[in-house]
This record gives structure tokens, C-alpha cells and sequence, in this order.
């Protein structure tokens, strides 16, 4: 378990970047050998991107929550988020076509995903005593005073700075 930080912190990313969300339900417990296959299938792409920074991923968190499950990820960019989905040489594309050939529309296995392109300047963010989280991993954690006190003042700032810490 990661490091309680004992204070207010921000985080900060340079340029645009883009939050994934993208879970799955389960909509019939019993069939297992349908959902089953869709379950495994996140853990292995993490893995792999986890392996791989050069692919984008920034930072990914996994949430539980019967019967669903859901991950937010952080990607430097739309265009790295879909060539990782598109790539034939990857864990994720073989995992859709399956899940199209196993489930499709029939539902036993909700899939579902949303994409957020985040403009640069066009977020912000507070965390207290806490390990870093969400963007916070993602991102550089900065001390929330001063101009990053407030809500208004880190997206004022963050509009008008011109440039912004390097992600990780």
C-alpha cells in the first residue's frame, strides 16, 4: 500500500491527456463461462501496458462493485488510447472480437467504456492526506497553497500557466 502524503496536494499534467473509463457487468451470474473470459481479459491488458509505457498509459485504477466492475485510466493521448485498442499485436483487440463472438448482444455481459479528451488547463483536482491517487498518479503531485489553494484558483492557474510539470 502506497504512502499516506500528511497534506493538500494538486496534481498537474503537462498537455492534453485523456481519462478512460471502461467496465463491465454482469447481467446473468450463472452463465460464468460468458462473463469469465471478459474478466480476465482487463488484467492481462494492464499487464501488458503496464510494460510498456511507450504504449500511454499513464495510470490505471480497478473498481469493484457487484456486479460490475469498472477502471479508470489516464492515457497521454486519444490517439495512443486508440492505437493500443486497434492493434492487432495487442492483448485488447483478439479480447473484443472474442467477447463479440462469445456474447455480443445477447445479454448475459454488459461492456462499456467513455473517453474524456481533457484539454490542457481544463481540470483540477484536490487530494489530503492521501497516497497518490487518481490523477495524482498520474501526474505530478504539487502542494495545494498559493495560487493551488482553491478550486478557482488551480483552474485559473492552470489556464493561464504556460507550462506545467512532466508527466511521470
Amino acid at each position: 500500500m502506497a504512502d499516506i502524503i500528511p497534506k493538500r496536494l494538486c496534481a498537474e499534467l503537462d498537455g492534453e491527456f485523456v481519462v478512460f473509463l471502461i467496465g463491465m457487468r454482469i447481467n446473468k451470474f450463472w452463465k460464468f463461462w460468458k462473463w469469465l473470459p471478459v474478466a480476465r481479459a482487463m488484467p492481462r491488458m494492464l499487464i501488458e501496458l503496464a510494460k510498456q509505457p511507450e504504449l500511454g498509459l499513464l495510470h490505471a485504477r480497478s473498481h469493484f462493485g457487484f456486479p460490475g466492475v469498472m477502471v479508470v485510466q489516464y492515457w497521454r493521448s486519444f490517439d495512443a488510447l486508440e492505437a493500443y485498442a486497434t492493434n492487432r499485436n495487442a492483448a485488447h483487440l483478439p479480447a473484443w472480437q472474442s467477447f463479440n463472438k462469445m456474447v455480443g448482444s445477447d445479454g448475459d455481459v454488459g461492456i462499456w467504456h467513455e473517453t474524456y479528451v481533457i484539454r490542457a488547463g481544463c481540470y483540477e483536482n484536490v487530494y489530503n492526506n492521501m497516497p497518490p491517487f487518481g490523477l495524482g498518479a498520474a501526474g505530478v503531485l504539487k502542494d495545494a497553497i498559493g495560487a493551488r489553494q482553491s478550486a478557482r484558483q488551480r483552474v485559473l492557474q492552470s489556464q493561464t500557466s504556460g507550462t506545467k510539470a512532466e508527466a511521470p
